[in-house]
């Protein structure tokens, strides 16, 4: 890529150089044409010396070279000014022989158009000065009657100094290119490595450019580009080892019900002397086993429906209010009969929301089935509600032995369980929380934890009112 993109570039530059040589050549042929177009126009060319020359110079009209910024002078053959008009550019009255023949070859050089004639008749020399506007001298002459020497040393020299100016303009278009190369190739060399370490797997790759044009936004687009992958596979990995857990917990809790149903089965089949009452245990054994293999299943039918696509609710205009009282005093028999105290604030208020009322009580219940199992008897929990900028807060609490920091973050996953031992006598299944928390998002709402310094726990039902 290095090679192909310099030559690429070199090849535009060579292109650049050949237009800038023709454009050299076109700029001093146009800058010619218009200086012959103007030249009638200028006052040098109006009151040149030959227009001005008489055989007497005390003849010599000046007025118009005057009245137009120039001057007029007349050095004879001893060297002296004997006439003088306007601008003087001598500065003296007399000259010698070397200053006269040093302003004859000077006069090029000095920031003024001299015109200067000589006349046989008056042996004088006719002097037409006028400032100088703008002048640039080159110019080629050729005379083939030059010794021949001569010529090929000017034209050596004129060739030598031509080459070295090319060479000098393609050396620059060398360097030019390299440099314009190099500052696109480093930044897409940076981004070729990046991309060929997120394709090798190498997810946490970032390419840091330093440049604040384009490429800065390529490099943005890029990072956070490899930055959205990495967490995407972070995210796949994570349900990875979630998809494992969960397949280990669902043979772990199934296994138990499982091994007991068919333990007892197997009692009951070749133990043909018990009684009926050993009959009737072992079959409650079985029965209890097989509600339970049950109740598993059908949570996680419930948990893995919530997950389809397919999955929806069918949400009817409900007085909020008036459906939490309904719930409430549908589990006040229930805590009653295992010892729980309970506080209800829920106003009278009528605060309307979008419901399926037939899934939305489940959160409720779950809620205080997991308050139940794992709370001693004599635990109070409250159950209340507020409004506060379209959203209904309902708050689920409880006094009772709270839930340990470690699991608080992840208590809201499938099979996760305060009693980690996993008993069927002290913890239900750990898809509770998980069923009831989907409910609430199904609902446009959610379920949270609440961090809280007193004892027990509160968990927060957020939905939209309307």
């Amino acid at each position: 890529m290095n090679r192909k993109l310099s030559r690429q570039f070199l090849q535009n530059f060579l292109v650049i150089f050949l237009l800038t040589i023709l454009d050299t050549v076109l700029a001093f042929m146009l800058l010619s044409f218009a200086s012959g177009l103007i030249a009638d126009s200028l006052v040098k060319n109006r009151y040149p010396a030959s227009s001005l020359l008489q055989a007497d110079y005390n003849l010599i009209d000046a007025s118009g070279v005057v009245q137009n910024g120039g001057g007029v002078q007349v050095v004879d053959k001893e060297y002296r000014v004997v006439y003088s008009k306007g601008l003087d550019t001598i500065g003296k009255d007399k000259l010698t022989a070397g200053e006269f023949t040093a302003f004859l070859t000077e006069s090029k050089n000095k920031p003024y158009h001299y015109d200067i004639l000589y006349s046989p008749e008056g042996e004088f020399w006719l002097i037409v000065t006028f400032p100088t506007s703008l002048r640039l001298d080159l110019s080629l002459t050729y005379n083939k009657e030059a010794a021949t020497g001569d010529f090929l040393r000017a034209g050596g020299v004129m060739l030598f100094t031509v080459l070295c100016y090319l060479a000098i303009l393609a050396l620059f278009a060398l360097i030019y290119s390299r440099i314009t190369a190099s500052s696109i190739l480093i930044p897409l060399r940076k981004l070729r490595d990046g991309t060929r370490l997120l394709r090798e797997g190498d997810y946490s790759a970032r390419v840091d450019l330093r440049l604040k044009n384009e490429f800065a936004e390529l490099q943005d687009t890029f990072n956070d580009m490899a930055a959205r992958i990495e967490h995407e596979i972070s995210l796949r990995k994570k349900s990875e080892e979630d998809r494992k857990r969960l397949i280990l917990d669902i043979s772990h809790d199934l296994k138990n019900p499982m091994s007991g149903i068919q333990g007892y089965a197997e009692l009951l089949m070749k133990k043909e002397d018990m009684t009926p009452k050993e009959r009737n245990d072992y079959l409650e054994v079985i029965l209890n086993n097989s509600r339970r293999a049950n109740r598993l299943l059908t949570e996680l039918f419930e948990l893995s429906q919530m997950d389809s696509p397919d999955f929806s609710l069918k949400p009817t205009r409900t007085d909020i209010c008036e459906y939490i009282r309904q719930i409430c005093g549908e589990l006040v028999p229930q805590l009653e009969k295992e010892g729980f105290e309970y506080d209800f604030d829920i106003p009278e208020d009528s605060v309307y929301a979008m419901l399926d009322t037939g899934r939305f009580g489940r959160i409720l219940q779950n809620l205080a089935s997991n308050a139940m199992r794992y709370n001693p008897k004599g635990t109070r929990i409250t159950v209340s509600l507020k409004t506060e900028n379209r959203q209904i807060a309902i708050d689920f609490s409880d006094d009772g032995i709270g839930i340990p920091p470690d699991l608080a973050e992840n208590i809201f996953k499938p099979f996760v369980r305060v009693d980690d031992s996993r008993n069927s006598e002290t913890g239900g299944s750990g898809l509770g929380l998980s069923i009831a928390k989907k409910i609430a998002q199904a609902h446009g709402g959610d379920l949270l934890l609440l961090p809280t310094e007193k004892k027990g726990s509160t968990f927060r039902i957020f939905i939209p009112s309307i």
